[in-house]
C-alpha cells in the first residue's frame, strides 16, 4: 500500500476516493468495530467484543443523542455481509465516517478487538513501529496500519468537527497516529509526549480536534482479553457529572482500581485480573504546545 507524499505542515487529505454520504445522517454520526474471532484460526478468541460495541452504540444513542440510522456498526456475529468487520468492509465504514464531514460534526470511531504492531517502514514513527488493528480476515487480507487509519479518518477532518476514538485492543497507544500523547500512570499522573517528526511528513487533520483513549501502550500485547476500558469509560459517563478529559481519564483508572479491588462491580463485565493504563492521545490543528497541553482538560463534547 503506496501513500501520497507528504509535506509537513500542510494537510493531506485521505488516501481514498470520496464517498456519496448518506445526507440523512446529520451532524453525529459513529463506527462501531466488535470483533471476537470467533470463527477464525485466530489464537485468542475475544468473548466480549462484540457486547462492549453493542453496548457502546446503546449508549450513544441514548445518553448522546445520536441517531440509530447514523451509526455504522460492524460484528462478526452480523449475519449480513456488509457489517462482517471485513477489511473492505471496516475500510468503507471509515471513509463513510469522515466524508463530507463539516464544521459542528461530531464523529465517533470505535475499536475492540485485537491489535498488533509491525516494523516501520516509512519512518514516521517514534518507537519504530506502525500500530495496527485486525480485522476479522486479517490472517488473510492483512491488518490495517496506523498510517491508514490517520489517512482515512484524521487528515480529512476540516475546522470545526471533532473526532473522538475509543480503541479496546493491544498495542492501541498511537493507532491513530496523532501529534501528542498524554500517557497516565497508575496513580493519576499525566506526561506529554511530542509525536511529531519533521523527516516524517504531516501528522495533523483539516483543521479539526481529534481525540483517542486506548487501553494501552503500543508494547502491550495482552490488553485484548484483558482491558476494561470500554466498561468503565460507559460507566463513568453515566455516573459523574461534568466531564473533563483529565477527569475523564482518572475516573476511569480509578474505577477500573476499585473494582479490582472489589469496592465496587463494573457493570457488564467479568473484571479482568490485571488493569491496563490508559492512555490518550490529542491532537489539534494548532501548533501552540500550550493550547495542546490544556486541551485534556477542557469539556468532553460528544
Amino acid at each position: 500500500m503506496h501513500y501520497p507524499p507528504t509535506t509537513y505542515g500542510t494537510p493531506v487529505l485521505s488516501y481514498y476516493p470520496p464517498l456519496r454520504p448518506p445526507s440523512a445522517f446529520g451532524n453525529k454520526r459513529a463506527v462501531l468495530f466488535g470483533i471476537s474471532y470467533a470463527d477464525t484460526a485466530a489464537p485468542r478468541k475475544l468473548k466480549g467484543s462484540v457486547n462492549k460495541a453493542k453496548l457502546m452504540k446503546q449508549f450513544l444513542i441514548d445518553k448522546l443523542g445520536f441517531p440509530s440510522n447514523s451509526i455504522y456498526m460492524l460484528t462478526d456475529d452480523s449475519e449480513e455481509k456488509n457489517t462482517i468487520p471485513t477489511k473492505s468492509n471496516m475500510r468503507t465504514a471509515m471513509r463513510w465516517l469522515v466524508e463530507g464531514s463539516k464544521p459542528g460534526d461530531s464523529l465517533v470511531f470505535y475499536f475492540c478487538g485485537h491489535g498488533s504492531r509491525v516494523k516501520d517502514r516509512n519512518m514516521d514513527e517514534v518507537d519504530g513501529y506502525d500500530e495496527a488493528i485486525c480485522p476479522v480476515d486479517y490472517e488473510h487480507e492483512g491488518m490495517i496500519l496506523d498510517d491508514e487509519i490517520s489517512a482515512t479518518i484524521v487528515r480529512p477532518l476540516p475546522h470545526g468537527a471533532k473526532l473522538h476514538a475509543f480503541v479496546d485492543a493491544s498495542f492501541s497507544g498511537t493507532v491513530l497516529d496523532l501529534s501528542f500523547l498524554c500517557k497516565m500512570n497508575r496513580i493519576g499522573s499525566f506526561g506529554w509526549k511530542d509525536h511529531r517528526q519533521r523527516r516524517a511528513g504531516y501528522k495533523g487533520t483539516s483543521g479539526g480536534i481529534a481525540v483517542c483513549i486506548s487501553a494501552c501502550d503500543d508494547k502491550d500485547g495482552k490488553a485484548a482479553s484483558k482491558s476494561a476500558l470500554t466498561y468503565s469509560f460507559l460507566q463513568v459517563m453515566q455516573d459523574v457529572p461534568k466531564l473533563t478529559y483529565g477527569r475523564l481519564l482518572n475516573a476511569m483508572l480509578f474505577t477500573i482500581q476499585w473494582a479490582k479491588a472489589g469496592k465496587i462491580e463494573l457493570k457488564g463485565q467479568d473484571l479482568a485480573r490485571t488493569t491496563s493504563q490508559q492512555y490518550a492521545q490529542v491532537l489539534h490543528q494548532s501548533r501552540n504546545c500550550r493550547l495542546l497541553r490544556s486541551l485534556i482538560f477542557l469539556p468532553s463534547c460528544l
